[in-house]
């Protein structure tokens, strides 16, 4: 019985540029809904500082999600390159 062909282990240039192109748009969403999670908060509350705590808050989670990402690149670059480099020795 025949194996299936494995796929190949290069990826599409466009799924690339996809990935690296969303990291720009994480960091400013994330600043803007914190913003406005926090507006609404003070309109809620009648307060004047959780705009600033949203500001922060979605700061921080928008370079801890692009720190996510790269890691996750970096992790999946450096497996291809493992996978590739053993399959040429077999």
């Amino acid at each position: 019985m025949p194996l299936p062909a494995k796929p190949s282990q290069k990826k599409d240039p466009l799924v690339s540029v996809a990935r690296y192109s969303e990291i720009g748009f994480i960091i400013p969403s994330a600043v803007l809904l914190g913003f406005f999670l926090g507006k609404l908060l003070d309109y809620w509350l009648h307060t004047k500082w959780f705009y600033l705590a949203g500001l922060l808050f979605g700061a921080v989670v928008g370079f801890w999600q692009v720190i996510r990402m790269t890691l996750g690149a970096f992790k999946d670059s450096d497996s291809n390159q493992t996978q590739g480099s053993s399959q040429r020795h077999d």
